[in-house]
This record gives C-alpha cells, sequence and structure tokens, in this order.
C-alpha cells in the first residue's frame, strides 16, 4: 500500500504528535543507505545473523538503519507520555542525507518553519579515551560545508582509427578536469577538500568518446573554503572542456552549510542525561569536533535563523569498521537504547 506513495524518490515521511499550545520540536532521523556492496563473510556480523542488506549494491555502512530505528523508539515513548506534554512533536524520516538533498528539500517545503527546537543524532564510533567513557556528545560543531556537482561532457563520436580528426573526445576532456581538478593549489585561510567519485564514459574501444559523467565533490571548513573550492572546480570543468572542442554542464547536486549547534540546548541536554538518565554518560566537551559533512546543516540553520535552537548529538560507541565500509556495523544493544532515552527525555524536558 506504500509502494504508490514514494515512487519516484518520496522517501521521507513525518509524523506529529499535536498536544496542545507550546514550543514546537522537530526530530530528524536519516534513514537512506549507500551504493556499498555488503560483505558476506562469517566475520561480518550481520551476515552471520541474517539482517545484512537483501538489495545488492546497497547497505545500510553509516548508521542509518540504527537511526530509524531510534526514531521509532523515541515515537512510541513520546506516544505514552504525550498527555504530560504541551506542545507538538515532528519527527522526521528524512531521505537523501548521503548526497546532501533530503534536508533541504524538506526545509523548502516549510515543514521546519516555526519550529522552536530541533535535534537530530548520529551513531559515531568511538576514537578516543574520552569517547570510551562516554555515551553520547550533547552537540556536533566544525563539520565541513560542502557542494556535491555532476558534470556532463558532449563531444562527438567518430571513428578512432579512420576519422579520429572528426571526433571530439569528451572523455579526454573529463580526464583533464579530474587531474586538474586534484591539484587546485591550497587555501591557508581554509581546510579543503575535492574528490571524483565517478567517470563513465565510451562505448568501444575503436569509437571516440561522444558523452562522459564525472560526480565530484568539494569541501571547506568554512563557507569561504567551500566557496573557494567550488569557483575553482567549475573553472576548470569549463576550461577542460573548451581544451577538447567539447561542451561542459554542471549540475549542483546538494550542498550543506557548517554544522554548529546552540549551546544552552547542549548544556540543556547535558543536565537532562546527568539528572534524569543516570545510565547515559555525557562527554566531557559538549561540542564534539566533526570532520564530514552533514546537511542537518540545513535544519539547523532555518531553526536558527527564525530564533530557535538546534543540537546534534553524537551516539558513541564501538564499531566493527569506520563507516561507508563494507565490514561497517555498530553495537545496537548498546547505541540505541541510550539514544531513545536521551532524546525522549529532552524532549519532554522541552515540552
Amino acid at each position: 500500500e506504500f509502494l504508490e506513495k514514494v515512487r519516484g524518490g518520496f522517501t521521507g515521511v513525518m509524523g506529529i504528535l499535536r498536544c496542545g499550545e507550546g514550543p514546537t520540536v522537530a526530530l530528524r532521523f536519516d534513514i537512506d543507505a549507500l551504493g556499498v556492496v555488503e560483505d558476506a563473510v562469517p566475520e561480518h556480523r550481520p551476515f552471520r545473523e541474517g539482517f545484512s542488506s537483501v538489495n545488492p549494491g546497497m547497505m545500510h555502512a553509516c548508521g542509518h538503519d540504527g537511526h530509524a530505528a531510534i526514531g521509532l523508539g523515541v515515537a512510541e515513548i513520546l506516544m505514552a507520555v504525550k498527555d504530560g506534554l504541551r506542545g507538538t512533536v515532528k519527527i522526521i524520516f528524512q531521505p537523501a542525507e548521503e548526497g546532501v538533498r533530503g534536508a533541504k528539500s524538506i526545509v523548502d517545503k516549510g515543514h521546519l518553519d516555526g519550529v522552536d527546537f530541533v535535534l537530530a543524532c548520529h551513531i559515531t564510533e568511538r576514537t578516543t579515551a574520552e569517547d570510551r567513557a562516554s555515551d553520547i556528545s550533547a552537540g556536533t560543531g566544525g563539520s565541513l560545508a560542502t557542494s556535491k556537482m555532476d558534470a556532463y561532457y558532449y563531444g562527438k563520436s567518430a571513428h578512432a582509427g579512420g576519422d579520429p580528426q572528426e571526433g571530439r573526445n569528451a572523455l579526454a576532456a573529463a580526464v583533464t578536469a579530474v587531474q586538474n581538478l586534484l591539484a587546485i593549489p591550497r587555501n591557508s585561510k581554509s581546510d579543503t577538500r575535492v574528490n571524483v567519485g565517478t567517470l563513465h564514459a565510451g562505448s568501444g574501444r575503436n569509437v571516440i568518446p561522444e558523452i562522459a559523467k564525472m560526480e565530484l565533490e568539494v569541501r571547506g571548513k568554512t563557507s569561504e573554503g567551500n566557496i573557494y573550492m567550488e569557483q575553482w572546480a567549475q573553472r576548470i570543468l569549463r576550461t577542460a572542456a573548451e581544451m577538447h572542442d567539447c561542451t561542459c554542464e554542471v549540475k549542483k547536486m546538494g550542498e550543506a552549510f557548517l554544522l554548529e549547534s546552540d549551546r544552552p540546548l547542549m548544556e540543556l541536554i547535558r543536565d537532562v542525561c546527568e539528572q534524569n538518565l543516570g545510565t547515559v554518560k555525557v562527554h566531557p566537551q559538549l561540542r564534539r569536533e566533526a570532520s564530514g559533512s552533514e546537511d542537518f546543516s540545513y535544519m539547523m540553520k532555518r531553526v536558527q535563523d527564525q530564533g530557535g535552537q538546534a543540537s546534534m548529538l553524537r551516539i558513541l560507541t564501538e564499531t566493527a569498521a569506520v563507516a561507508h565500509n563494507s565490514r561497517y556495523d555498530f553495537d545496537d544493544t548498546d547505541a540505541l537504547p541510550k539514544a531513545v532515552k536521551a532524546i525522549s527525555a529532552v524532549t519532554f524536558r522541552l515540552l
């Protein structure tokens, strides 16, 4: 009964619990998987115990299946205590975080308008002694701003041996772009990143490639750093096309801002856990640094711009491998109950 509703990629779900007058709290849980082939070896616990991916080439390699489970647990608890709440809860199950597109679509639809507090969480590998002594961090900061782009090169096919002068090699243009993208000068004002993740072109060894498609991303520790990288990338993509007498079309596929949690909300999270949840230990550093990018920043910015507060909790636990790895797995018996308790209790305090 649900397949028709999600046709065309409409896979987000939002549940709203209305409990009279009061603040509005939005809770975001991302649900998408990754294009990773999951390991099918006995050492990989999900395969061994029968809950690995059933879709070849798609895997929950970043813990988003755990996030969905946390959201369902929080929903069940809040429904059980709804008579004690005053206000509104929006539980948002968000698609397309991995391409940093889903949050923007939700913000553009107006679902964060009028929200006073917005929370999210992410399961995160314990890497330090402080992490190993903690269950959650009350907030996240320092993540990278990012822009995701697809570049399409259009040339002209021809016989590679008989009439090479008649062709315009789209693959050559794309390869020229790749080499120069990876050589963008560093910036002393911001850490930066660039990556070309895919390149597809050509139809045969004796045919000059007419079309090439590239998927790439840039990132910056500051918004200015990301803009610097994007401007360089756009210029390189266009110039590489001109060098090989091709044309280039660049499509912006997603982007994310810097991620900065609000200190008053982080302090409230810590106080709730310390006063009401003795089994959930909060990291001594309220704001835990993040090295990746996160499109929850779109939701945060929307709520913060209208005077509200936002925070992203890190659910600290042991993992079998780093995120986006084919053997990724996390300690669900440790992470999930503590995350459900913390987010439910914080929401109850806010309302």
